[in-house]
């Protein structure tokens, strides 16, 4: 007889295992099915451990200019890329077995194994026929196998995995995705970096402070193109600076491998090609959705575009099956999922007062040097909307915390509604933006006018009043500029 829970959950990322918690918290009987690793490709191949790596080069950026701060450091700082890795892999083993632990907490059975939907309601567990990396860390022992489950709820939380382009197809030696680029054997003398969003400009700016000669190669107008204009551009003087060499209206056409390199030929807007040689290339050309094999075009799942369509809930075009993350579309963030994956329990739930996600109100964080993270629309998206705005900005070098810390490369971009005073956008480059962002966060979900920030009291000194600074300077009221 098939082992029945209230909700099943497919997938242990970070939309998944917050689902099963959610869930268990409010009364069910929960279970999740997971082939590779608990905490998904966000707490052990992506969001932290690739943090972990960019600490290293933010405190050997530091050590390298210590003679900045009045310190004289012996020798020369060098990385040790074994140590490095080290050092990550353990942490994300430690965030993996800390969802162990909290599965553990709340009860909620771990099916080990690959699950396919057979109808609503059911699902099978087979053998895991080829895990896309090896499980981090042991097994966990209160784990169930193959196998036939019912549940009332199922929720698909499969996340998402690198996309390859046709005849550029990583092969994790030469041409490397994120899985290669964050655990290499050795450090590259030089790197090619095809794709300039969050994980490829991560990567640039990780190996160039390594020593590493990086070139990037985007196909957009701008680095980091789902960024405002003028922070984009900001951001890529300073890549211009640490001596990463960008070609932006360009796209790679062809690679060809060697022995221990790859020469990649790249097309300028203008038809003109180049080739360039690298000992390495990273492939960060976006991610697809894992849809495939787990039953959806049998049940009747409606997808589009490669991904799972969805209502505001997390509900699917079939009843009782529901998808949350990556694979329900963008953005792909960690935090996208976790939030969704909690108005889907609470829906289910008939929890009071569940709302819709507002996607707009979704921060994004790029955690190159220098950060950049924003919110809501940018400058040229309020103009599309037909919005009159008002526009404040305000320079980390006229911050006295950011000059004291010699951080003074950065600036806060703020946009209004010119007839409402409603906060639309919020973007900034410099050092800790991704720590200040969920300030102007905090300020549009509590519908936060202009006079209300303006009248908010920021401490001093924090780097923070550059963001009040910036609302005052879009009603010309700024005070230290």
């Amino acid at each position: 007889m098939a082992q029945s829970y209230d909700l099943i959950v497919i997938g242990a990322g970070p939309g998944g295992y917050i689902a099963a918690i959610r869930a268990a918290q409010l009364g069910m009987k929960v279970a999740v099915v997971e082939r590779e690793h608990l905490a998904g490709i966000c707490s052990n191949w992506g969001c932290i451990p690739t943090k972990a790596l960019l600490r290293s080069a933010d405190v050997m950026h530091t050590a390298s200019h210590a003679k900045d701060y009045g310190l004289t450091l012996e020798g020369s700082i060098k990385p040790d890329i074994k140590a490095i890795v080290t050092r990550s892999r353990g942490i994300a083993a430690r965030m993996n077995n800390g969802v162990g632990f909290l599965f553990k907490k709340n009860k909620i059975d771990i099916i080990w194994g690959e699950a396919k939907i057979t109808k609503p309601g059911e699902i099978v567990v087979g053998k895991i026929s080829k895990p896309i990396v090896q499980p981090q860390g042991p097994v966990p022992k209160n784990t169930l196998g193959e196998g036939t489950y019912t549940a009332k709820h199922i929720i698909v939380a499969t996340g998402a995995r690198p996309r390859a382009l046709p005849g550029i197809e990583p092969d994790g030696k030469l041409i490397w995705t994120y899985f290669e680029a964050m655990k290499p054997e050795e450090m590259p003398k030089s790197l090619l970096v095809m794709g300039s969003g969050a994980i490829g400009i991560e990567f640039a700016s990780f190996y160039r402070t390594m020593g590493v000669d990086v070139t990037v190669v985007e196909i957009m107008s701008q680095v980091m193109p789902v960024e405002d204009a003028e922070i984009s551009a900001f951001a890529k003087k300073q890549f211009d600076r640490q001596g990463i060499k960008i070609h932006l209206e360009t796209k790679v056409t062809k690679v060809e491998k060697g022995a221990n390199s790859v020469t990649a030929t790249i097309e300028k807007k203008d038809g003109t090609t180049e080739k360039i040689t690298a000992d390495r290339m990273i492939s960060a050309v976006g991610v697809q959705a894992n849809i495939e094999g787990i039953g959806l075009e049998a049940v009747g799942v409606k997808t589009d575009r490669g991904f799972i369509v969805i209502d505001g809930y997390g509900k699917t075009s079939v009843d009782g099956i529901y998808a949350i993350g990556d694979v329900a579309g963008p953005p792909l963030l960690a935090h996208k999922a976790e939030h969704e994956a909690v108005i889907c329990v609470e829906k289910i739930a008939d929890v009071p007062n569940v709302h819709p996600m507002d996607k707009l109100k979704i921060p994004g964080c790029t955690y190159c040097n220098p950060q950049v993270a924003s919110v809501g629309l940018t400058e040229a998206k309020a103009k599309e909307q037909g919005r009159e705005i008002r526009v404040g900005r305000f320079s980390f070098a006229a911050n006295g915390k950011a000059v004291a810390l010699g951080e003074d490369q950065g600036m806060v971009k703020t946009i209004f509604d010119k007839k409402t005073g409603e906060l639309l956008g919020a973007h900034m480059v410099g050092a800790e933006v991704t720590e200040l962002i969920q300030g102007f966060v905090v300020a549009m979900n509590l519908e936060t006018t202009e006079e209300d920030l303006m009248h908010t009291i920021f401490p001093h000194p924090t780097i923070s009043e550059s963001m009040k600074e910036s609302v005052l300077d879009a009603y010309g009221k700024v005070l230290n500029a």
